[in-house]
């Protein structure tokens, strides 16, 4: 029987005490390299002390099998201080948590301990978070993180969530993604502004639609910001979305709109100004059949690839652009449609077929894919 140190149960969840079971299926592989460690523990009784292994990886990922995690709370008010050069020794940069009923308190304790480690990307995914938040501390206690991605979260604070979560993370993240959302309607009051935030994807909530963005832009929390995907998030008009942008007062360079069924801006609604910054507009796979009017007047991107044009679009409809994409509409494949409706029609997979088949995949994610160089 071993004693195991705090950030041992915080950061893997195991119990206090670990009873290591030869009999048992591990529910947790290491690879050869001791890089990634992955835990699924979908055992109706799990061995919890099989992430003991998971403490040499640098990308660690625990699913918890929808199993309430209640039984480590008694550990969540010891101060993880005295246990502060173990956690840094840790080599975890990269943790998923997810598949598991998570009581606020354990969750806040699991970010207290982080905050001692080295952890850069944190994941959290398909979690359903129980119970209260803990008051807000006097000074952020968690981790330093980069990114911080989130799907399929649930809160028991409704839309207060984000403000309660951001309280407890220290100063410095760069990348926010949530998807699949339950509640992005965040009361401004209590947000923070996020200093140093560049990236912010709300890709894949289909229910956000225009007046969901206004909600969810709180106005000047955002000053850094250069790259927003909302990609499959129910947008519905560019001016709307513009509308949106110019309440909220950011200034983004790039603004993913693909994969959204768009609709051409009604006559006589009025012009929005778009950002100044905004120099790359994404809108591909929106359905449309011409180019909305009250785009901006200049961009150096502009991708208007998989829709229903019939025809080129004539100078006096486009912006003035740098890089026009154009592929995969009607007037210059006339089978476009059916590959965009159907991926799978031929044997031969074209672009706007690809793409379909990886709209999950985050164009965030895409960027960060270095994590060999955490090693």
């Amino acid at each position: 029987m071993v004693r195991v140190c705090v950030p041992c149960l915080l950061l893997l969840l195991l119990p206090p005490l670990l009873r290591v079971s030869a009999d048992t299926t591990e529910p947790c592989e290491l690879d050869d390299d001791d890089f990634r460690c992955v835990c699924n523990f979908t055992d109706p009784k799990p061995d919890w002390s099989s992430a003991v292994q998971c403490m040499v990886a640098v990308e660690v990922e625990i699913r918890g099998g929808g199993h309430s995690l209640d039984q480590f709370l008694k550990g969540v008010n010891t101060d993880p201080k005295q246990y502060a050069d173990t956690i840094k020794a840790l080599r975890v940069r990269r943790l998923k948590l997810g598949a598991a009923q998570v009581p606020a308190q354990l969750l806040v304790a699991v970010l207290r301990a982080l905050g001692y480690s080295r952890l850069k990307e944190l994941t959290l995914e398909d979690l359903e978070v129980t119970g209260p938040t803990p008051p807000t501390p006097l000074e952020a206690t968690g981790p330093a993180l980069t990114t911080l991605s989130l799907r399929n979260v649930s809160w028991a604070t409704g839309g207060a969530w984000l403000g309660e979560l951001q309280q407890w993370l220290k100063p410095g993240l760069r990348a926010l993604n949530i998807a699949q959302a339950h509640s992005l309607a965040f009361p401004c009051a209590g947000l923070s502004t996020f200093e140093a935030l560049t990236t912010l994807d709300l890709s894949d909530n289909p229910s956000l639609g225009d007046s969901g963005l206004m909600a969810a832009l709180c106005p000047n929390k955002f000053p850094a910001l250069q790259y927003l995907a909302l990609r499959n998030a129910g947008m519905e008009t560019p001016s709307g979305v513009c509308a949106a942008l110019a309440a909220a007062r950011v200034q983004p360079q790039s603004l993913d709109l693909s994969h959204n069924s768009l609709r051409v801006t009604a006559p006589g609604a009025t012009r929005c100004v778009w950002p100044s910054a905004l120099s790359s507009l994404n809108l591909s796979f929106a359905g449309l059949e011409q180019v909305p009017k009250g785009l901006p007047t200049k961009l150096s991107v502009l991708d208007l690839s998989c829709n229903k044009l019939s025809r080129e679009p004539r100078r006096e409809e486009l912006p003035e652009v740098n890089v026009l994409t154009l592929d995969g509409n009607p007037f210059l494949d006339p089978g476009a449609l059916k590959h965009q409706d159907d991926p799978m029609i031929s044997g031969v997979v074209p672009a706007c077929a690809r793409s379909a088949l990886t709209m999950g995949v985050s164009g965030t994610l895409a960027l960060l894919q270095g994590a060999r160089g955490f090693a």
